[in-house]
């Protein structure tokens, strides 16, 4: 998925750079260029890299878990 629409950045690039060795967002932004345009993909850019950093300590945001009948 796109990350950075300006740069044509995507969260497998992301992943791959940290894989490779990045352990510090600012040498992610520095080495692929994110956040340099519209500034609009730093958050998730950010979201993205501490994924890929820390994967155990993943909490997904994007839903809430439903509350179970009884």
């Amino acid at each position: 998925m796109y990350v950075c629409l300006c740069k044509g950045i995507t969260d497998t690039q992301i992943r791959t750079a940290v894989a490779s060795g990045l352990t510090h967002y600012r040498e992610l932004r520095l080495a692929l260029g994110l956040s340099t345009q519209c500034g609009k993909c730093g958050v998730h850019a950010r979201e993205v890299f501490r994924e890929a950093v820390h994967p155990e300590s993943t909490h997904s945001t994007l839903y809430y878990s439903a509350a179970q009948v009884v």
